[in-house]
């Protein structure tokens, strides 16, 4: 019985981040920009070059992101 009435609210909290998540993506795709946030506290995870460029992990993977959701690696704003 118990594990019935655990399963319930797991199962409406899933559906209900998978329409959450469908909102957020309709708002990324209008606003053709990935905002991503970036952790710059520790090396090698995000730093801006000499050339003011973003380089490192977290910047890679924001990268993937936005390639994958905007069809352009470099649609995106870091937010460290």
């Amino acid at each position: 019985m118990r594990t019935t009435s655990l399963f319930a609210p797991a199962v409406i909290a899933a559906l209900a981040a998978g329409a959450a998540g469908a909102g957020t993506l309709d708002d990324v795709k209008a606003r053709g920009v990935l905002k991503c946030g970036v952790n710059t506290g520790f090396a090698g995870f995000a730093y801006p070059d000499a050339q003011g460029k973003w380089q490192g992990f977290d910047v890679a993977i924001c990268k993937a992101v936005a390639a994958a959701v905007l069809g352009d690696a470099e649609k995106v704003e870091y937010v460290p």
